[in-house]
């Protein structure tokens, strides 16, 4: 569970509705059904129309990373690979075979059985890093659909001040439909600005970190099931691999 994502959602709109109070202000001032479905409602539908469908609900299948991100372990990957290492030292590459079918990692199996199967490091480097790439690809065009969205969310908070206000100048002879005018342009606003820096562009990058990472871990694989192929010693691979980790 990634606390910081959960503490960096609460402070902020914590932030924003406790400054309010502060100030003065009433919550009720902050809440708008008509300013929220021009915002999120606009949003949502300049988006849809940017993103092919595959791209967008691979977006919505990733947006759990924020809160759960994928479990890497990059240790204990390397301590994987030293074993498939030793094992095809003392057994050869064939004896490597069995594990095929318990691993569960579809990369790391796609890369043995390349192994098993006694292609040339090139071979398989060549075939894992083109998966690598698409793989790598696909997910930063999702966590662009955030980007997207942070970029939206503002200019469409200003179609919904404008609107709001085009709703003001033709009420003015009717005072007591003003004030909803004029909320709905104030607070479109507010819901634009604030949905895009608190929550669609922070969402976008922490997406792309993620991505980053596991991109390092799939080439930390690639490495090593390439050296392996390539007959390197155990200890000269984990010595390798180790250069791959960023935390102690």
């Amino acid at each position: 569970m990634d606390i910081l994502s959960i503490i960096g959602v609460l402070v902020g709109f914590s932030a924003i509705i406790g400054g309010n109070l502060m100030a003065g202000g009433e919550f009720d001032s902050l809440v708008n059904s008509h300013a929220f479905v021009i915002v999120v409602g606009g949003t949502l539908g300049a988006t849809l129309l940017q993103f092919p469908p595959r791209v967008f609900l691979r977006s919505m299948r990733i947006v759990i990373w924020i809160f759960k991100p994928e479990s890497l372990q990059l240790n204990k990957q390397i301590e994987k690979i030293v074993r498939w290492s030793t094992m095809a030292r003392k057994e050869g590459l064939l004896g490597l075979e069995g594990i095929i079918d318990t691993e569960k990692d579809s990369f790391a199996k796609k890369g043995l059985q390349l192994l098993v199967d006694g292609n040339e490091p090139e071979v398989i480097r060549d075939c894992l890093e083109v998966e690598l790439a698409t793989k790598e690809h696909l997910d930063l065009q999702a966590a662009k659909v955030f980007d997207a969205m942070g970029g939206f969310s503002p200019t469409i908070g200003i179609m919904g001040a404008v609107i709001g206000l085009i709703h003001v100048m033709q009420n003015l002879a009717k005072p007591e439909l003003l004030g909803s005018g004029i909320a709905t342009a104030f607070v479109a606003t507010i819901y634009g600005v604030g949905l895009a820096n608190l929550l669609f562009i922070p969402i976008a990058n922490k997406l792309k970190t993620h991505v980053f990472r596991a991109s390092q871990a799939r080439e930390m694989m690639i490495e090593g099931i390439s050296s392996i192929a390539e007959g390197e010693n155990p200890r000269n691979i984990e010595l390798k691999l180790s250069g791959f980790m960023l935390e102690k």
